[in-house]
């Protein structure tokens, strides 16, 4: 099947829509501007990103847990939105953002109790996302995850919107600094993109341009400000983000503060992580 990418970036102050053609972006008016100098904007315009916690085997073994007998989910609000190249931003006082690197469903057509056989009907393409996690604020937040996965920035999507991809054998790679932290394949997902679809839309409808995250191998672990954190899959192309520090600390005269529990430890540095008790300095 021949698969389209198409980008959203500011063209002369607006957002348009291109269609890549190699190194460059085609505008549909002819317009066109080189894909490593083009200022991207996230792919698509959702009404809500929806997000499940545990799908890929070699994470729910790195948690020594056990899935349920079907997805659970959480929300992040759009206002999390961020695009390729953008600047993911750890708020001062925090220390413990981590990566985790994605493959994002994108809904093409209006979608409601569709059963998982007809739910790729309903799909327009797939991209990257990297579902950042702020653990700092995992006891306040552990039901709703709602600052952990929703704080501003934490939702890179992109570079492209690539339509007529099969997500089936597709390697799923995190880099940091140029070093591979994550490598897995959508093959040891257990729910796949088609049944996720299909849970979700039995009681909330999917409107043409909503997300659903589809989870993250193993190894997720917080990055620091400075460092490149890239997301690759076998024909999305690689998500870029840098992290920054945030211009302002947390508030401390208003709700509750980031937390360094051995909960949030454990779940930075791997769940039931092998040197629990044993931690590395914090930078």
């Amino acid at each position: 099947m021949t698969t389209t990418e198409y980008r959203r970036v500011l063209l002369d102050g607006a957002a348009v829509q291109v269609v890549r053609e190699g190194d460059e972006l085609l505008a549909a008016d002819g317009r066109r501007v080189k894909a490593d100098r083009a200022h991207h904007l996230p792919p698509v315009v959702p009404s809500k990103v929806i997000a499940v916690h545990l799908n890929h085997r070699s994470r729910v073994a790195e948690f020594g847990t056990t899935l349920p007998p079907a997805p659970t989910y959480f929300h992040k609000p759009v206002s999390a939105l961020n695009s390729h190249r953008g600047a993911v931003v750890r708020p001062e006082g925090c220390h413990y953002l981590n990566y985790e690197g994605e493959i994002a469903v994108v809904i093409g057509r209006t979608c409601r109790n569709v059963s998982p056989a007809d739910a790729g009907e309903h799909i327009a393409g797939y991209t990257l996302a990297n579902d950042f996690g702020l653990h700092d604020f995992r006891d306040t937040d552990a039901g709703s995850m709602l600052r952990v996965k929703g704080s501003d920035t934490l939702c890179p999507l992109g570079p492209g919107l690539v339509t007529g991809w099969d997500f089936h054998g597709k390697y799923l790679r995190t880099y940091v600094n140029g070093a591979l932290v994550q490598d897995g394949s959508t093959d040891e997902m257990t729910w796949d993109m088609h049944y996720l679809v299909a849970d979700i839309a039995r009681t909330i409808t999917l409107h043409p341009g909503d997300v659903l995250l589809s989870g993250t191998p193993a190894n997720s672990r917080p990055v620091q400000p400075g460092d490149l954190v890239e997301v690759e899959a076998e024909g999305l192309g690689r998500l870029s983000n840098r992290i920054v520090s945030g211009p302002t600390a947390i508030r401390t005269d208003v709700g509750a503060q980031p937390t360094a529990s051995e909960e949030v430890l454990s779940t930075a540095l791997g769940g039931d992580w092998e040197f629990r008790g044993i931690r590395p300095p914090r930078r």
